[in-house]
C-alpha cells in the first residue's frame, strides 16, 4: 500500500518538481533559436526550437506521474497537454487571419509546416486512439462520452479532407502539373464543404445554420478543436473529482495530506 498526494488538474501543467531542467531547457532552445535566426531561418523553425527545449522537462515530469499514478494517468496527462497545445496552435491561426489580417495561406499557426494533411489526418487518429484507451479504462462521464463522439466526428472529417487531397494529387498528376499542393481543400462543413454542395444538404435548414456552409476552412477547425479541448477538458476534471473523492474515503488515518492508490 502506497500513499501519494491526490491526482488533480494542476498536476497536469505543474512542472515545479522539474524547474531547473525546463529553465535550462528553455534557455538552450532560445539560444538555438537565435542562431537559426541569423542563418534566416523560417520563424517556425524558431519558435520549434523553444518548443523543444521543453519536452525534456515535460519528459522527466511525466515519468515522475507514471512512477506514481500509472501509466492510464500518465497517458490522460499527455493528451491534455498535448490538446492543449493543439488548440493554441489553432487560436494563434485565428488571431493570425482575422486580427492581423494576414492571407489564409500564411494564417499557419506557431509551427506552420505542421499545417499539413497528413499531419492533420495523423492527429487527429492518434487522439480519438488514445481517447478510446482512456474510455476503455474508465474515463466514462457525459463529457467523456461527448468527446469521444465530437473526435470520432473530427476524426471522419479529417479522413474525408485525406481522401480528397489524395484524389486532387492524383487529377494534379494526371494533368502533369507537379510541385503543387492541393491543401486547404473544404470537408463537410464551411464554404464549398459537402453539406454545402450536396444535392442532398444544400437546399435543407442545414445550409441555413451561421457558418455551417459559409465559414472558411481556418474557422471551421478552430471550433472543432476548441470543442474538443473544452470537452476533454471537462471530462477530466469531474473524472479527477470523483476518483480523488473516493480515495478520500479510504484515506490513511491521521494522514490528511496523502490517499491510498489504487491500481489504475
Amino acid at each position: 500500500m502506497t500513499t501519494i498526494p491526490p491526482f488533480r488538474m494542476r498536476t497536469i501543467i505543474d512542472l515545479r518538481d522539474v524547474s531547473t531542467t525546463l529553465t535550462v531547457g528553455v534557455l538552450i532552445g532560445c539560444v538555438v533559436a537565435v542562431y537559426a535566426a541569423t542563418l534566416k531561418m523560417p520563424l517556425w523553425i524558431q519558435a520549434a526550437c523553444v518548443i523543444a527545449g521543453v519536452i525534456p522537462a515535460y519528459s522527466v515530469h511525466a515519468l515522475r506521474i507514471f512512477r506514481l499514478y500509472g501509466w492510464w494517468f500518465t497517458l490522460l496527462m499527455l493528451l491534455v497537454a498535448a490538446q492543449g497545445f493543439h488548440g493554441v496552435e489553432h487560436l494563434v491561426q485565428w488571431v493570425q487571419y482575422h486580427v492581423l489580417r494576414w492571407p489564409f495561406f500564411k494564417a499557419s499557426g506557431i509551427i506552420s509546416a505542421a499545417n499539413a494533411e497528413w499531419v492533420h489526418f495523423g492527429w487527429n487518429w492518434m487522439v480519438l486512439i488514445i481517447m478510446s484507451i482512456l474510455v476503455k479504462g474508465g474515463l466514462r462521464n457525459r463529457y467523456a462520452w461527448l468527446m469521444l463522439l465530437w473526435t470520432v466526428a473530427h476524426t471522419a472529417e479529417h479522413t474525408f479532407l485525406m481522401m480528397r487531397y489524395l484524389q486532387a494529387l492524383s487529377a494534379l498528376a494526371s494533368l502533369g502539373v507537379q510541385n503543387v499542393s492541393a491543401q486547404g481543400l473544404p470537408g463537410f462543413f464551411g464554404r464549398d464543404g459537402w453539406l454545402a454542395t450536396s444535392d442532398v444538404t444544400r437546399s435543407s435548414f442545414v445550409c441555413r445554420v451561421p457558418g455551417f456552409t459559409t465559414a472558411v476552412r481556418l474557422d471551421v477547425h478552430f471550433w472543432w478543436n476548441a470543442g474538443e479541448t473544452t470537452l476533454l477538458t471537462l471530462a477530466t476534471a469531474m473524472e479527477l473529482r470523483v476518483r480523488n473523492a473516493s480515495l478520500k474515503r479510504h484515506a490513511v488515518p491521521h494522514s490528511p495530506l496523502t490517499v491510498v492508490t489504487e491500481q489504475v
